[in-house]
């Protein structure tokens, strides 16, 4: 994480907007919106991550977070909603899903959680969104629920997919901070003798 780290907030309730800012760090860039209208065009390509509500007065969080998606923007979107969710949420393109009441340290964890998979190269997001997508439904839904739902399944079948690339992926990155970290202690140990 950055001093630079932008974050836009879209939830109607002004209090709980302003409680969300107030739970990022002092450094960072909050920008609240309280409607879909205006959560669009707020995005921008300086845009870290988005903290979107899905209930909205107007244009819903669904149809913003289409929108943004839509025109590019490839910021994090985490969820936040009193919406439990159901087998929608599976292809949607948030990567995150946080069900009210938020507790502050979860709130601060999946912030993050977001902004450390933002480096990530894109196959790694697209697991890890599907692993969260995942564990939130496995969450909220009964096994008899899961068990009937195909969208569960194909989740499921993306999940096993992605997860050997993503664990390439994994250990290419090790690889390199491992040399990284070799190189930079050689460096060291020149400039100290």
């Amino acid at each position: 994480m950055t001093d630079d780290t932008s974050v836009l907030v879209v939830e109607d309730n002004v209090e709980l907007a302003g409680l969300y800012a107030s739970w990022t760090p002092a450094e960072w860039s909050v920008e609240t919106v309280t409607n879909g209208e205006d959560a669009v065009p707020a995005v921008d390509e300086s845009t870290d991550v988005v903290v979107l509500d899905r209930r909205l007065p107007g244009c819903s969080g669904d149809e913003v977070l289409e929108r943004v998606r839509d025109a590019g923007y490839d910021c994090q979107v985490v969820i936040v909603t009193a919406v439990d969710p159901d087998f929608d949420i599976v292809e949607m393109g948030f990567d995150d899903y946080l069900v009210k009441p938020v507790e502050r340290e979860t709130f601060e964890r999946t912030l993050e959680r977001l902004l450390a998979r933002s480096a990530y190269d894109e196959e790694l997001r697209a697991y890890y969104a599907a692993v969260s997508k995942l564990a939130v439904l496995e969450t909220h839904k009964t096994s008899e629920d899961l068990a009937a739902s195909t969208e569960y399944d194909d989740l499921q079948e993306r999940v096993r997919r992605r997860g050997g690339r993503a664990d390439d992926l994994l250990d290419d990155l090790l690889a390199d901070s491992v040399a990284n970290s070799q190189v930079f202690r050689g460096l060291l140990e020149s400039a100290t003798q």
